[in-house]
């Protein structure tokens, strides 16, 4: 059935296909099947011009399409990744880090090299030297979700 429908379509088969996966890529979340359409659509380009060529047989056709698909999906990234811009906050999404030099004061002691401090509205536990309840910490670096503290 789907050679059959190749067939009576021709080279707009692949047409169809790159905007079937063009509009998929609108339902779907990412940037992923966007260049897959593109090269379904460069691999229609190419049947058009072709298709009455002898060794423009399906398996070339195929392929060239994952060939192209290939390529794109690199070409894509490189193209998505180079554009990436300096940003006024670039701790946004970093609470541990964005918390570096700040200091607090231990509402409880620092047992066997771990504790909790609160800043703002929230405790975080932390690493360092055993210290005692009352103490002030700076926190000199955030891993994941501790902070690691020295006493200021």
């Amino acid at each position: 059935m789907l050679m059959r429908l190749i067939s009576e379509l021709g080279p707009w088969s692949w047409w169809l296909l790159g905007f079937l996966l063009l509009a998929a890529e609108l339902a779907l979340p990412g940037v992923f099947l966007v260049w897959i359409g593109i090269a379904a659509l460069l691999t229609g380009l190419l049947s058009i011009l072709l298709w009455t060529m002898g060794f423009w047989v399906w398996q070339l056709q195929f392929l060239v399409f994952a060939t192209l698909a290939v390529v794109s999906t690199f070409a894509g990234r490189r193209f998505l990744s180079s554009g990436e811009q300096a940003t006024d906050e670039p701790l946004l999404n970093q609470r541990g880090a964005s918390l570096v030099g700040r200091t607090a004061t231990l509402p409880e002691p620092i047992v066997n090299g771990r504790g909790r401090i609160r800043l703002d509205d929230t405790y975080w536990p932390v690493m360092g030297p055993d210290l005692p309840a009352g103490t002030k910490v700076k926190v000199v670096s955030g891993t994941g979700r501790d902070l690691v503290v020295e006493a200021a």
